[in-house]
This record gives C-alpha cells, structure tokens and sequence, in this order.
C-alpha cells in the first residue's frame, strides 16, 4: 500500500466525494488558490468546474448560512476555513440553524454539510490562530466532530462525513498535514464514532485526539524500551465519542492518563475522565492525570511556545510518577533537533 501526506488524503477524499455524487459542493475562501489550502483542494476547480468548486466573499457567516440553505436543497457542501477562528465569525450559523434543524423540523429536513476547519500552532500565529476548539462544538447537541490523527483516517473520516446526513465539524491539525501514511487509493470508509486502538499496552491507557496521537505514540515508543507497556487510544472521533473502547482500555490497564489536545479545563479530557470515574471507578488503582495547554491564549514567541505545548516528555513524567517509576527523562527525550515551534524540517509557514 501506498504512504501519502495528510494533506493528499484530505485531497483525494473531496476529489472522490465530487467524482461519486454530483450534489457534492467545495466551497471557501481560497479554495481555488494556487496553494490549494495547503495541497487539500489543489486541482478541483478545474476538474469540477467553478460552479462546484468555487471561492466565496470573505464572509464566513454568510458562507455558512449559503451551504446550510444549500443542503436543504439536495446538495452536500463542503466548507473549508484555512482556521478554526474564522468559523467563529459563523457560530450563529453554526449553532442554532445546521445543528438545530433537523430537531426543529421532527427530522424531516436533515443538513448534510461539512465544515472543515484547520488548528494552527507555532511561526508565531499565536493567540488568534492557533486555538483548538474541539470541545465548543461538541457541547452542541445535533453537531458530530470528528480529529483524524493519520492520513488513512483523514480519507476515510472525510468521506464518511460528507456521506453523513448531519453537519459534521471535521478538525485538522496544520501539524498533521505533512505526515504520512499507507492509505489506499480507491474510495473507502472510516466511521464516524468509534475510537481506534493505536498501541496495545498493559500498564497505563492514553487516551488522546488529533496531533496529541503523535506525542503519545512517541512517549509509548520510549517507555517500553524501559519495561513500561502504554496503551493508546485514539479518539477519531469526539462526538459521538465511543466510550466502549475507552472503558474497555481503561478497565485492563487499570490506569488512565488522557492527552488533550485543546485546554483542560472543560475539555475533552475532563469529559473522559468523567465517563471513567462514573462508570468504572472501582477498577482503577490511582487516579487518572491528564495533560493540556496551560490555562492561558496560545503564544506567539517561540520562547514562550516552548513551554506552552506539551510534549511526549509530559506524558512520560506524569506516567513515570503514577507508576512510581524513577528515569531520567531527559536523557530519554533528548533536546529536538527542531525548533520546537515546527513540526519537521519541511515546514515551511503555517499558510
């Protein structure tokens, strides 16, 4: 099987919903723009044509409330943000028409779209341009979202949202999008909903979402090499959140550590913890940790990024502390290579 890039995946599944199903629309500002939002729509507009893949006016409210009206009338759109924030701007949309119609009109009317929208983080995008917001949009009864991890699950997730008959936020990390993955190349799906076991372990369960995936895997890598089994849970999806695989992870390692992607507080990962402790509290043999960004806006300095995201090394402290377990992390995780403010030596700027 072939590897591609995130970016190509996400590519390669709007191409196949476009190809498969002609009520299938790509809209958004910059859509059509050389760069392709960052690779994932390159191409399209001019095999489709401008009246399915077409830009739109910087008015993301109204983008939103043109691709709702639009799915009420056979179509089935395709929204990109080039970031999370600029969906902010069409929260009413968002909140009380797409999510709320199809239980306002007795489910005879359903909103079939897809909004896509992209986490930024580091090259000093800071405190505007680099918030994940995961947890906001999945309080919102009548919303599903989803946070692929991998390539083979950003094809797959793609096209099962856009086949869903709901609206369904669909989060990707800027981070993510240069790494790769065997993915197939003809059409298929992933569901919406079920978490994915990324590592089997039976010490400690991560639970984790998103770019988090990656920093657990690494953190899982380096533990075991030293007697410590990490089982890791990927998420995929947090609404709905399959809280099954959770709990059957949790209930075999007996210990939970959840790796948010976002802030803790009122996050994703107290949500977890939640489920856990309400469900099977008498398994577990010490309480659960979780790790996030710090109570405070991203930062634009990279001395300051530094110390804002977590990294595989937080994990495995927090780890080695609830196993009573004495490493010298720091010689496990050495210094990167990198700047901490990039994913990898190919970055080259968040747009």
């Amino acid at each position: 099987m072939r590897e591609i890039k995130y970016s190509e995946a996400i590519l390669e599944a709007t191409d196949y919903c476009l190809g498969k199903d002609p009520s299938v629309l790509v809209v958004g500002l910059g859509v059509p723009d050389p760069k392709g939002i960052f690779g994932t729509t390159s191409g399209l507009q001019e095999k489709y044509g401008d009246h399915r893949v077409m830009d739109m006016p910087l008015s993301e409210n109204g983008m939103t409330g043109i691709i709702t009206g639009a799915s009420l009338n056979g179509f089935r759109p395709i929204l990109t943000h080039q970031r999370v924030e600029f969906a902010l701007l069409s929260i009413e949309q968002i909140v009380n028409q797409a999510a709320k119609w199809f239980y306002m009109n007795a489910g005879q009317q359903s909103v079939p779209i897809v909004i896509r929208l992209i986490i930024g983080r580091g090259w000093g995008q800071g405190p505007q341009h680099a918030q994940s917001l995961e947890s906001w949009f999945a309080h919102i009864p009548g919303l599903k979202v989803v946070m692929p991890s991998n390539s083979y699950d950003a094809k797959g997730l793609l096209i099962s949202s856009v086949e869903d008959d709901n609206p369904v936020i669909f989060l990707e990390h800027r981070w993510l999008h240069n790494t790769f993955d065997n993915v197939p190349s003809e059409g298929f799906r992933v569901p919406i909903g079920e978490a994915r076991l990324a590592r089997k372990g039976s010490d400690v369960t991560i639970v984790s979402h998103s770019y988090m995936v990656i920093e657990s895997l690494r953190c899982a890598d380096v533990l075991a090499e030293h007697g410590i089994s990490v089982e890791v849970v990927d998420l995929r999806s947090i609404r709905p959140l399959d809280s099954e695989t959770v709990l059957n992870s949790v209930s075999k390692t007996k210990r939970l550590v959840v790796a948010d992607n976002g802030w803790m507080h009122f996050g994703v990962s107290s949500e977890i913890i939640s489920i856990v402790t309400e469900n099977i509290f008498d398994k577990l043999i010490c309480a659960p940790a979780r790790i996030g960004l710090n109570d405070s806006p991203s930062p634009s300095t990279r001395a300051l990024a530094n110390h804002y995201y977590p990294r595989a090394i937080n994990i495995a402290k927090v780890i080695c502390e609830m196993l009573d377990k004495n490493v010298d992390l720091n010689i496990l995780f050495p210094k990167a290579d990198i700047p901490l403010d990039v994913p990898d030596p190919s970055f080259r700027g968040p747009f």
